[in-house]
């Protein structure tokens, strides 16, 4: 159990197919990288056991990023084979190691142990120890230090993009709280309102109908009358229940539909109005906002009927089409057949409500002086926006807010700051060497003048009073060509300033206090 435990640590998951071909592609390349830089070392390390060992803290970079950085880092001060993977362990430790004050130790002891292979290798290069530590700096600055910066970026941008998406998303359920629970108080007062108004007129009409309809002095076609009259009102009633039940119930279902258009075209027959009612194509179910229009459709067309040609004929047809709803109340000739065109409120509140269905409604006299009034709903209600479902609500507002935290500093100035900060270091690093450098070689040259001014069984000290100070890092490989040296003489190696296509070298050798020889040759280095 804990053996799967470390490993689940050493490579977490969830491990899809992306992940592990990224990785595959990404260990491939880096393997790669530290062969090629692997055969330009001369330090003698097999190179298949450096690529392995890069393979490995590659693969164990996402789940321990702090322990590869440092062995990467140790590494680097050895096989130069480590550079790849130390940029990619330096990336991984900055954006995988959450803790501010980890990130900096994992760094220091990093380069602690760059230093430290580097020292423990310098017997074998011969580096003077400025020279050293100032490549382990600059080397370490840009390989390791630089790509946590860029990984820590990485990773205070995503942190900060997922708190935006985190806030925006509570703030946009608040604003949807804020907006239902206004609606539904405004519902809640029309509802009241028309509850206290126009209850009290209907009831008054419905009740004054009933005792009419009993008098005994009314003749049978005026009883008649005010039984369609009693109908009416109580229809009447029994809709504004239905609204006001709608209007106080969020999750209410519409009143009225396709169906009911049946019970109303026997209304109006029984208000003494002609009317043929056709049902076309086969029926299918409809969602209650498209059926709720269709019926007001019907209703607002056989109301300007009655009102603006008192009885003409009326054909009223329901036709199921292939991808849309058609209500057409057609009416013929009679009265101001302009009239119902400047009829008010009703056909522009029919027209947004198909509108928001994502269809339309037309209206408009007919040749022969009749008036016609057609409305085309889809049978979907995916274009419906009157009683919006909570998700449809919460995309629609989506799109209209603004980044909260929009003037918020970005980290990428904190971030930007830091690789500056590195950048300047290296460059002051590497000015230094090369002001290092130039010095070295000054210091490892002996002019052709001194070099003919010195002469064979002078003092080794007055002799050494003239040279220069020299440098075994420069003068290492001077050691390899040349001829012999004499028998029990210690030399010393400096550069000549003649120039040719080999290394100009001069040589002293010293023996028992006295310069014993000198020597100025060519040599390939």
């Amino acid at each position: 159990m804990r053996m799967r435990a470390w490993i689940g640590r050493a490579f977490p998951g969830p491990w899809r197919w992306k992940l592990a071909v990224r990785e595959v592609l990404g260990g491939l390349l880096v393997c790669g990288l530290a062969a090629l830089f692997q055969a330009g070392d001369s330090g003698g390390w097999p190179s298949g056991l450096v690529v392995g060992a890069c393979a490995v803290l590659f693969a164990l970079r996402r789940g321990l990023p702090g322990p590869v950085l440092v062995v990467s880092a140790a590494g680097v001060g050895g096989p130069a084979g480590f550079l790849p993977v130390l940029v990619v362990a330096g990336y991984s430790a900055g954006r995988r190691i959450s803790r501010p004050w980890r990130t900096p130790a994992v760094l220091g002891l990093g380069f602690l142990a760059t230093v430290g292979v580097g020292l423990l290798q310098n017997g074998r290069d011969h580096f003077p120890l400025p020279v050293l530590l100032g490549l382990c700096v600059a080397g370490y600055l840009l390989t390791g230090v630089l790509p946590a910066v860029i990984g820590r970026y990485r990773a205070q941008r995503v942190a900060l993009l997922d708190s935006l998406r985190e806030r925006n998303t509570q703030l946009l359920r608040e604003r949807v709280m804020i907006a239902r629970q206004a609606r539904l108080r405004e519902r809640h007062r029309i509802a009241q309102d028309m509850h206290d108004s126009l209850g009290h007129q209907l009831a008054l009409i419905a009740v004054h109908t009933g005792a009419l309809e009993v008098d005994r002095t009314l003749g049978e076609q005026q009883r008649e009358a005010v039984a369609v009259l009693r109908q009416a009102a109580t229809g009447a009633m029994r809709e504004l229940r239905e609204v006001v039940g709608l209007l106080r119930e969020d999750t209410a279902t519409a009143p009225g539909g396709v169906d009911a258009i049946d019970r109303l075209a026997e209304t109006s027959r029984a208000a003494g109005a002609r009317i043929e009612l056709r049902h076309l194509g086969t029926p299918r179910p409809l969602p209650a906002p498209t059926g709720h229009a269709a019926y007001r459709i019907a209703q607002e067309g056989l109301t300007n009927a009655h009102k603006h040609a008192p009885g003409t004929a009326i054909e009223l047809t329901v036709r199921y089409e292939p991808d849309t709803l058609v209500v057409e109340v057609v009416n013929g000739p009679g009265g101001d057949g302009t009239a119902a065109v400047s009829g008010g409120q009703g056909l522009t509140g029919l027209r947004e409500r198909a509108r928001l269905l994502g269809g339309m409604v037309h209206s408009g006299p007919l040749p022969d002086g009749g008036f016609r009034l057609a409305g085309m709903l889809p049978y979907t209600a995916e274009g419906a926006r009157a009683a919006l479902p909570d998700d449809e609500e919460l995309a629609l507002l989506a799109g209209e807010l603004v980044e909260p935290e929009k003037r918020r500093r970005s980290p990428a100035v904190g971030c930007a700051l830091g690789a500056l900060a590195v950048l300047g270091v290296v460059a002051a690093v590497a000015a230094l060497g090369a002001i290092m450098f130039v010095s070295s070689l000054r210091d490892a040259t002996v002019p052709t003048r001194l070099y003919d001014a010195v002469e064979v069984g002078q003092s080794e000290q007055s002799v050494n009073e003239r040279l220069p100070v020299g440098s075994e890092f420069l003068t290492q490989d001077f050691r390899r060509i040349g001829p012999p040296l004499p028998e029990g003489a210690h030399c010393r190696w400096f550069a000549g300033d003649r120039e040719g296509d080999d290394q100009d070298v001069v040589r002293f050798c010293f023996k028992d206090g006295l310069l014993v020889e000198k020597q100025h040759f060519h040599g390939k280095v």
